[in-house]
């Protein structure tokens, strides 16, 4: 088949090397803003290069790859909805829950499929916890821990348009939860507060929360992120049940350093940055997309789905600032 890229960027570049590997990609298309970049990709992938979005469309594409700026996002989406090409989107479907909501709305009854970007979901150690969460062999949950710590923090530019941590690094943790526990989150509590990065603070953002999340069964889930973990990049999720309990990331890699006497574990390069540590989750979900495209698997992430982690970082969002319990009907409904 034949994918066009929209944004060639750090991940927009990363996402051109695994498509031109996959046996199921017979030729790229690719476009950006920066001309530079388009040609870097297109010379050291073989792409074509096409100078605008609609170029890409009008250029017989199967599919296409949205790894652009978030301000671009809906309309790229809505581009190829009408265009009738699936798309596949980098998380969030827009900026604000209010832009996503409209997308949602500009889809909902058209067959054409969207796919957002939630790597963790072709993750091997996420979908064996799925699986034993679905099995029943955990027995009832009670609690879940989830955890997301960047070895160093995002430049300034960066965290003055992210939106916060919330809706920016946590929601990976806010959508694995669901996706693993099949249940949804009706109440948080988030707390945060900065010891680093002066500009984090002046952004008027948190660089290390955390949040307790009530899901609509009772079990309680632990969110805990930062934007500080010198020892490297730190991916993990326990699940407890009557029954058993399990871990995902607790590896070879993880970077973190028992202090036990004779304990060599972990005894790996801890993981420094997400791409190594979800190398094969990024090839496995970008293969799912060829597979949508195909038209042998719905969409294995939707834009309601996406939404859905989307409401739950407006309601940490807001409880950090309110210093209150925050459910997620309310932030819903406002």
């Amino acid at each position: 088949m034949r994918i066009g890229i929209l944004g060639l960027g750090r991940i927009g570049a990363f996402h051109a090397e695994t498509l031109s590997r996959l046996d199921a990609v017979e030729s790229l298309v690719v476009s950006d803003p920066f001309a530079d970049a388009a040609k870097a990709a297109a010379e050291r992938f073989g792409a074509e290069v096409a100078d605008s979005p609609e170029a890409v469309l009008a250029a017989g594409v199967d599919g296409v790859v949205v790894a652009a700026a978030t301000d671009a996002h809906p309309g790229l989406i809505l581009a190829c909805v009408e265009a009738g090409v699936p798309v596949f989107c980098e998380k969030p479907v827009a900026r604000t829950m209010a832009e996503g909501v409209a997308v949602l709305e500009a889809v909902e009854g058209r067959d054409v499929p969207i796919q957002i970007g939630y790597n963790r979901r072709f993750d091997a150690g996420f979908v064996a916890a799925r699986a034993a969460v679905r099995s029943g062999e955990l027995g009832t949950l009670h609690t879940v821990r989830s955890t997301t710590l960047d070895p160093a923090p995002p430049p300034a530019a960066y965290i003055a348009t992210s939106g916060g941590i919330f809706r920016d690094c946590s929601v990976h943790d806010f959508d694995i939860i669901r996706w693993v526990t099949g249940r949804e989150v009706s109440e948080v509590y988030a707390v945060g507060g900065n010891r680093g990065a002066d500009y984090i603070r002046e952004a008027g953002d948190a660089d290390t929360t955390g949040a307790v999340l009530t899901l609509d069964d009772g079990t309680i889930a632990v969110v805990s992120n930062s934007r500080h973990n010198a020892r490297g990049y730190d991916v993990r999720m326990e699940i407890h049940g009557f029954t058993d309990s399990i871990a995902v990331g607790l590896e070879d890699k993880l970077p973190l350093r028992s202090v036990e006497q004779g304990v060599a574990f972990p005894a790996g390069v801890p993981h420094d940055f997400f791409m190594d540590r979800f190398a094969t989750a990024y090839r496995a979900e970008l293969t799912a997309f060829t597979e949508v495209v195909a038209g042998t698997r719905p969409s294995p992430c939707t834009v309601a789905d996406a939404l859905e982690a989307g409401w739950i970082a407006e309601a940490c969002t807001l409880s950090l600032h309110e210093h209150r319990p925050v459910t997620v009907e309310e932030v819903r409904r406002a």
